[in-house]
């Protein structure tokens, strides 16, 4: 259950939002945003109580998944403590962040559905099956990481969170070395080739009405920010017509105008000189390896 609204529109009235947000935040706030800091970010392996998540708990583990999102994290300067768990959900696969304790939370049904999808052999799209776990894994935490940022420090958002919110997570994986953004962008791009194929076969009017765009709308929204980023590297998607040209002639805007959103809102809460030894790491190239 991702929360919802968008990125998108990040030019003037953005930087508007952000001048009125500023001016009209109560003291409180103030106080609150003057002792951000780096380093604030906690994990926790919940347990589960499911033996048939026990597997899937000992291999977090052992992979340190969330501890590769707490150093990739660490350069955020936060007003307070995130929290990053891993948790049994009841069998719902799912993810979320919750508002009130500051914490995303990541099921393990949702991860044993990421492992289950996952193709046995390379895809004839030649999407591996590395590709199809550290992909969508890595997006999640991503997504949902994204709320907690917007709600943590208050950035202003115009249309859709959840919109917005599959945009910076498509960013993060894009802003990886250029084989780990191919590959992950990869996983992901399966992940809602599949869901897509799922909610056409059981379209009903109501899916229209969720907060999350339909998996096809996602999946040619990652295609054009992907292509956007880098067009020499994502040629393929247009000249295998896995994206339409009518979009990707727009799609150098469209990364645009997220980036700028990004580096305009987001960046100020980030210890540069941190990143830059965080991102030399390359935290998650060996994350199904070890």
């Amino acid at each position: 259950m991702k929360m919802k609204a968008s990125l998108a529109a990040a030019g003037v009235i953005s930087l508007l939002a952000v001048v009125c947000s500023a001016a009209t935040a109560p003291p409180e706030s103030a106080k609150a945003l003057a002792e951000v800091k780096a380093n604030r970010v906690e994990i926790s392996y919940v347990a589960p109580a499911n033996p048939a998540h026990q597997q899937i708990y000992e291999l977090l583990k052992t992979r340190r998944v969330l501890e590769r999102f707490q150093e990739a994290l660490s350069p955020v300067r936060l007003p307070g403590t995130l929290m990053l768990k891993t948790e049994g959900c009841d069998g719902v696969s799912n993810a979320w962040y919750e508002v009130s304790e500051h914490a995303v939370s990541v099921c393990y049904e949702y991860i044993d559905e990421v492992l289950r999808n996952a193709p046995t052999k390379t895809t004839a799209a030649g999407i591996t099956k590395q590709d199809a776990i550290i992909g969508p894994t890595i997006e999640v935490f991503a997504h949902e990481t994204a709320h907690a940022l917007f709600d943590m420090l208050r950035v202003p958002i115009l249309g859709r969170e959840e919109d917005a919110a599959d945009q910076m997570a498509a960013y993060i994986l894009l802003n990886h070395n250029k084989e780990m953004a191919r590959s992950t962008v990869n996983g992901v791009a399966f992940m809602y080739i599949l869901e897509a194929q799922s909610q056409v076969q059981q379209m009903e009017l109501k899916k229209f009405a969720d907060v999350h765009g339909l998996s096809a709308q996602r999946f040619y929204n990652l295609l054009c920010m992907a292509y956007g980023a880098d067009p020499k590297l994502f040629n393929d998607v247009v000249a295998k017509e896995y994206l339409p040209e009518s979009r990707a002639e727009g799609c150098a805007d469209e990364y645009k105008q997220v980036e700028y959103a990004f580096n305009t809102l987001l960046n100020p809460s980030v210890d540069q000189e941190l990143k830059k030894k965080v991102k030399a790491k390359k935290l998650f190239k060996s994350l199904t390896e070890e």
